[in-house]
C-alpha cells in the first residue's frame, strides 16, 4: 500500500529555529533610520517590537535560535503537520512528477500563521506588554494572532484591510470570537486612516494602510507592541519550523524536493518552507529550485524595484531595503488579500538577487481554476493564497509531463479556504476577473 501522509512523533519536532541570515553569503542590507538613513541597533526597534523579536530580527550570525519550552508546548497543539503525497493530484495532470504538499491548514486556526503568531504573543507577555496591535489583509494572520493573544492573556487590536473586511466577513467573526477588536482600514481612529480618507474618501484599503494604523496605535498606547504576520526576518525564522519537518517527513517518504514553492505576499510562508532547504543549495552546492508564485496584479518580485521603501503606506516603519511596487502602490480587489503587499521581505528580496530562487505571477482566475481542481483530486478547499502556489505546482508537473521528467515538487498549502467560499461563489458563477498591473 502506497503511503500517502507522514508525521512526526512530537520528540522530533524542532526544538530550535532555522536563521538562513547566518549562512547567506551576501548578507542582507541593513534596515535604516528614515530620518538619519542610519543602520538600525535592535534597541531603535524596542518602541514598536518585543525587544527579543528585535533583536531576532537583526540576528546575522546565529544559525539556529531556540524555541521557548512554552512556544513547543503550543505547537504540540497541531505540529507536526502533515507532508502529504498527491497521488489524486498527479493522477489528473497525468504526470511523471512525485507531487507533494505540507499540510499547515490543520492548525487550529487553518493557517501556518500560528507558527508565528505564538512566538511574539510570547515574547509579548515576558516583556510584560498587556496590548499587541496588527494589521490583517484575508484575516489568516488577524486570526492567529487574535487567539495567540488569548493564549497568554494580551489585548489584541486588528486593522483589517477595508475591502477584505467586507469579502470575508467570517474570518471578522472568528478574530472577535477570540476576542480581538476588529477595525475595517482605513478607519478615522487614527492620524494615518483619517489622512488617507480625507484624500481618498472611499479607499478600500491596503496592507500598508493597515500597518500604518496598527503601528501608530502601538506608539501611542502604553503597554502595547506591534506585531507582524510577514514581510520581518523574526517572522520568516519562526516559519522554519514548517521546512525543517518537511526535511525529516521527505527522507521518510525516500525523496528530496527537485523543486520547492509556496505563494508570496511578504514572504513568511514561502521562506517558511524553503529556508531550511536552501541552505543545502548554499552550503552544499544542491541545485533545488525555489520559486514563489504571486499574485499578477500585485507583482513585486517579478517587475518590482529593488530598493529602500517603506513597509506601510503612511512611512512609519524603517526603510526596508527590497523588491517594491512602491509604498504607494494601491493594489487590485482580488481575493488573496494575504497577497496584496507592495513588498518582499529583505532576506527573500537579497536571496531573489544573487540567484537562490526564482519568482512567477498568476492570474486569479488560473489560481481559482487550479484550486478547485486540487480540492477535486485531494478533497481540500484551499485558500486563495495557497492557490497561487498549486497553479504554479500544476505548472511545473506539466512540464515534467512535457519533458518525460519525473521530478519531486513540493509546495506549500499555507491554508484552508473554508471561510473564503465567497469567493469561490463568485468564481463558479463567472463573477470574477483577472487584473492587469499597469506599473
Amino acid at each position: 500500500m502506497k503511503q500517502k501522509r507522514f508525521f512526526l512523533q512530537e520528540k522530533e519536532l524542532p526544538t530550535q529555529w532555522y536563521n538562513i541570515q547566518a549562512d547567506m553569503i551576501n548578507k542582507p542590507l541593513p534596515l535604516l533610520n528614515p530620518a538619519t538613513k542610519q543602520p538600525l541597533k535592535p534597541e531603535d526597534l524596542y518602541p514598536i517590537f518585543a525587544e527579543e523579536l528585535s533583536r531576532q530580527e537583526l540576528n546575522q550570525t546565529d544559525r539556529y535560535i531556540d524555541i521557548p519550552e512554552q512556544v513547543q508546548e503550543m505547537y504540540r497543539y497541531y505540529r507536526s503537520t502533515p507532508l502529504v503525497r498527491a497521488y489524486g493530484l498527479e493522477k489528473a495532470l497525468d504526470t511523471p512528477a512525485h507531487i507533494y504538499f505540507k499540510n499547515e491548514s490543520v492548525s487550529p486556526v487553518g493557517s501556518h500563521k500560528l507558527n508565528s503568531a505564538i512566538a511574539q504573543a510570547y515574547y509579548c507577555k515576558k516583556e510584560g506588554v498587556t496590548n499587541v496591535t496588527t494589521e490583517t489583509g484575508a484575516g489568516q494572520w488577524g486570526t492567529a494572532l487574535s487567539y495567540a493573544a488569548r493564549v497568554f492573556g494580551l489585548e489584541a487590536a486588528v486593522y483589517q484591510v477595508k475591502i477584505s473586511y467586507e469579502q470575508k466577513p467570517y474570518r471578522r467573526s472568528m478574530m472577535q470570537v477570540f476576542g480581538a477588536q476588529v477595525t475595517p482600514s482605513p478607519s478615522m481612529s487614527t492620524r494615518a486612516g483619517k489622512d488617507i480618507l480625507t484624500v481618498n474618501p472611499n479607499y478600500q484599503g491596503s496592507l500598508g494602510t493597515a500597518i500604518s494604523e496598527a503601528v501608530e496605535l502601538a506608539q501611542m498606547t502604553p503597554g502595547c507592541k506591534y506585531t507582524l504576520g510577514s514581510v520581518m526576518s523574526h517572522v520568516s525564522l519562526h516559519q522554519t519550523v514548517i521546512g525543517l519537518e518537511a526535511e525529516k517527513q521527505m527522507e521518510m517518504a525516500g525523496e528530496y524536493p527537485d523543486v520547492v514553492i509556496a505563494c508570496f505576499g511578504g514572504g513568511s510562508n514561502f521562506g517558511g518552507i524553503s529556508f531550511p532547504f536552501m541552505r543545502h543549495n548554499i552550503l552544499e552546492g544542491r541545485k533545488t529550485r525555489f520559486v514563489a508564485a504571486e499574485p499578477a496584479s500585485c507583482p513585486k518580485l517579478t517587475k518590482g524595484k529593488f530598493e529602500y521603501d517603506f513597509g506601510d503606506e503612511t512611512g512609519y516603519t524603517p526603510l526596508l531595503p527590497m523588491f517594491t511596487l512602491g509604498h504607494k502602490f494601491a493594489p487590485a480587489n482580488i481575493h488573496a488579500g494575504g497577497l496584496r503587499y507592495h513588498g518582499a521581505g529583505v532576506i527573500v528580496s537579497q536571496l531573489l538577487k544573487d540567484g537562490y530562487m526564482e519568482a512567477v505571477d498568476i492570474e486569479q482566475l488560473d489560481s481559482f481554476k487550479a484550486g478547485c481542481l486540487f480540492a477535486r483530486t485531494e478533497g481540500i478547499v484551499p485558500a486563495p493564497e495557497s492557490c497561487h502556489a498549486i497553479a504554479a505546482t500544476i505548472d511545473e508537473a506539466l512540464k515534467c509531463k512535457e519533458a518525460g521528467e519525473s521530478k519531486v515538487l513540493l509546495f506549500n498549502l499555507s491554508g484552508h479556504g473554508l471561510m473564503d467560499m465567497s469567493a469561490y461563489d463568485q468564481y463558479l458563477a463567472g463573477n470574477l476577473s483577472n487584473y492587469t498591473y499597469n506599473g
